[in-house]
């Protein structure tokens, strides 16, 4: 069996460990019906619309 032959220093294991914590931005499109940024593939937040429809009524 294939066993390691130092031992892996804390360096070497937080270095390997490192980029899969990393935080990144959500990603952010206009709206076309009101031009607030959100999320790509929802419903708008500000104006209710979906694809150029209204899927839900947002109390103004």
């Amino acid at each position: 069996m294939a066993v390691p032959k130092r031992k892996t220093s804390k360096a070497r294991k937080n270095k390997r460990r490192s980029n899969v914590w990393k935080m990144s931005a959500p990603t952010l499109v206009k709206c076309n019906h009101c031009g607030e940024y959100k999320r790509p593939h929802r419903v708008c937040p500000a104006c209710g619309f979906y694809n150029d429809r209204e899927v839900v009524k947002v109390e103004a």
